[in-house]
């Protein structure tokens, strides 16, 4: 086996790497950049080698500066992890003929799958079910225009040599067609180095399930069960899991199958990923195979004991597979939520800074269940706007799949972070929606879902009044301090009020609280009591307490006079005063935000890559005003109304913050 093997990439998932390394005893090489110099992956690893500017294009996938750090550390072996170079046939060439192991499948492999196009001619050949569509190379946006109303709108423009969501458009008429051949290039040409383009047909109402493949260099192949990824945004997965809900046994066997089939007519030998897209009646077609680890490789890894990354590197190593076919069994349910540095509140934009706070869950492997937090930063640390924006992947399993649910359910209330715009809230409500519960979802469910975009959770009656009662219980803990600190009190909790009123979600409910050592009895107007335990004392910013009987974990902050609560998905502020400040808060009128309606602001930070008008442009409702691109994605911004543009206040190359104005109105 290697003795040192380095890690070409970052993130999470070069410390997902490094774990299997150090508990083979391999030692590790990171590599880094300048906006990496401090992150979990350069502290974990037993050696770190800079290799330039924080752009991507200038560090990560240059190829000649991570073979200067190959050699530089006389690893055996390179790990390429997911994107970057993981799929380049260059760079595993480049490593070939420096006598390096690359953790990957064979150059031919990564040639004939790694690209759509080739790949997609293959299955088709080798009588595998595909998609229609123009598998040639695509010209221009007009030629573009033209396939696209031969295969029949909507279609999907793909990037041949994308991946993790990146150089991927759907289009629903000629305009669009245009605008995504265009965009998807530019992605692609940035993401990958290649900008070649390739369109589909857009099957609506279709689940994402794709085969975990397993093969050696001796013939040997299996597949390890199926993960469901049918919760996507903007074609970039959001929740995955596994098995699926969907699949019945003689399905996923038909899909492992084929997908083995199809692994070893290109001689692949590694693990690797067969995607495809399924429908109502569960007719299954190819969509592309990712020479790769994937992203969530966690779920298929928590319901089949198999360490992926373990594997990878022994096959890498000349060895035979020790695992058949037969000794696959799937174990319970695994689900895995993705933490992205994005704000669901502002359509999910990505959002950059220093991470104030950052304290997962604790991480728990037993027989009744598993909480796995997969990560590369810290708190402190900071999240550039040159990555992709993915914080952690947050896994659970247990012998169910409701019961994943649940446990999923605390580990996300149970996470705390502070200091940027992130996806937890979105996730809680995902995992407590009735169509994700059913399992009956399809890749259209966030859209569906959530047609206007994230706007927050309304918790129901229930929900509320548990909160409630908290809310009052920790204002009592909060007041008793306060008197303490005053020194003006001997007998500081009787001094305390026994009645309140708690407001929250626009709702004023009076309680009564009767306190014992213990705890507190909290009463309700209509006579419901619910005790409330908990050891929270203030200025703890995760309270865990026992309502009713049954756990309640709350995010808390301090705000005048009350708490700002997150829960579930909801963002409450909840107020306890007395009866007479109730009376008096109602009267006070509502502060309205500010009129930004002539003005287009920046809605995240990042570098404008074109500006499509000029002052005096009379412009149009949905009309493309400018493109950002923060985070490897470029962001088309629109008109919302028809108007005349008054001033142009950026321009191509310009690096803006959040709110920054683009363009002013008359």
């Amino acid at each position: 086996m290697f003795t040192k093997i380095l890690i070409a990439n970052r993130g999470e998932i070069a410390c997902r790497v490094i774990k299997t390394a150090q508990k083979m005893g391999i030692k590790t090489v990171a590599i880094y950049s300048d906006a990496d110099r401090e992150a979990l992956h350069v502290k974990m690893a037993d050696e770190a080698i800079h290799i330039g500017p924080p752009p991507a294009n200038q560090s990560y996938i240059v190829i000649d500066k991570v073979m200067d750090a190959v050699r530089q550390s006389g690893a055996q072996a390179v790990h390429p992890g997911y994107g970057f170079l993981s799929e380049n046939a260059r760079f595993a060439q480049a490593l070939a003929a420096e006598g390096v192991a690359f953790v990957g499948p064979p150059v031919g492999a990564i040639e004939k799958m790694g690209d759509k196009i080739t790949s997609k001619k293959i299955a088709q050949d080798a009588g595998v079910s595909t998609v229609p569509g123009y598998m040639g190379e695509i010209e221009d946006a007009e030629e573009a225009v033209k396939i696209s109303n031969e295969v029949g709108y909507p279609v999907m423009i793909k990037a041949s040599a994308g991946g993790g969501g990146k150089g991927m458009r759907v289009a629903w008429n000629d305009d669009e067609a245009r605008e995504g051949f265009q965009s998807s290039k530019n992605e692609a040409a940035s993401s990958f180095g290649d900008d070649r383009i390739f369109i589909e047909k857009f099957i609506t109402q279709p689940r994402h399930i794709e085969i975990q493949v397993l093969c050696d260099s001796h013939g040997n192949g299996i597949y390890l069960g199926e993960r469901e990824c049918s919760i996507q945004r903007r074609n970039q997965k959001v929740v995955e899991e596994a098995p699926s809900p969907f699949l019945d046994e003689d399905t996923r066997r038909a899909m492992g199958e084929q997908a083995v089939m199809l692994a070893q007519a290109v001689d692949y030998a590694s693990a690797g990923t067969v995607e495809f897209i399924v429908d109502g009646e569960r007719n299954f077609y190819f969509l592309e195979m990712n020479t790769r680890l994937q992203v969530e490789h966690p779920v298929t890894e928590l319901i089949t004991g198999v360490d992926l990354v373990e594997q990878m590197l022994r096959v890498a190593n000349g060895e035979k597979l020790s695992i058949r076919q037969e000794d696959v069994k799937l174990n319970g349910w695994a689900i895995e939520n993705r933490l992205y540095a994005e704000d669901p509140y502002r359509g999910f934009l990505p959002s950059i800074g220093r991470l104030t706070r950052y304290r997962p869950p604790v991480e728990i492997a037993e027989e009744t269940h598993v909480v796995r937090n997969d990560t590369g930063v810290f708190e402190g640390g900071e999240i550039s706007m040159y990555y992709d924006p993915m914080i952690a992947k947050l896994c659970t399993w247990a012998p169910t799949r409701a019961q994943a649910i649940e446990h999923m359910r605390h580990a996300l209330d149970g996470f705390e972070m502070e200091g940027i715009g992130h996806n937890l809230p979105f996730l809680s409500a995902v995992m407590d929606h009735p169509v994700f519960i059913s399992g009956e979802m399809t890749t259209a469910f966030i859209e569906e879902q959530f047609p206007n975009g994230f706007e927050g959770v309304e918790l129901p009656d229930a929900a509320l009044r548990r909160i409630a009662a908290s809310a009052a219980a920790m204002h009592r803990v909060a007041e008793i301090r306060r008197t303490r600190v005053s020194g003006r009190m001997d007998n500081h909790e009787r001094r305390v009020g026994t009645e309140w009123v708690v407001s929250l979600q626009g709702q004023g409910m009076a309680v009564t609280i009767d306190a014992d050592r213990d705890g507190s009895n909290v009463t309700f107007e209509d006579g419901t009591v619910m005790r409330v335990a908990s050891d929270w004392t203030p200025g703890d910013q995760l309270a865990v307490l026992m309502v009713g009987g049954e756990m309640l974990m709350l995010k808390v902050g301090k705000i005048s006079g009350g708490f700002r609560i997150r829960s579930r998905g909801a963002d409450l502020k909840v107020h306890v005063r007395t009866s007479r400040q109730a009376e008096l808060a109602a009267l006070m009128p509502e502060k309205l935000p500010p009129d930004t309606s002539k003005f287009l602001l920046c809605p995240m930070p990042g570098l404008i890559v074109k500006v499509d008008v000029e002052a005096g442009d009379e412009v149009q409702e949905g009309q493309a005003l400018c493109t950002v691109e923060a985070m490897k994605m470029e962001n088309i911004l629109r008109a919302e109304k028809k108007g005349v543009v008054a001033k142009v206040n950026a321009s191509a190359g310009d690096s803006l913050a959040v709110d920054d104005v683009i363009l002013e109105f008359e």
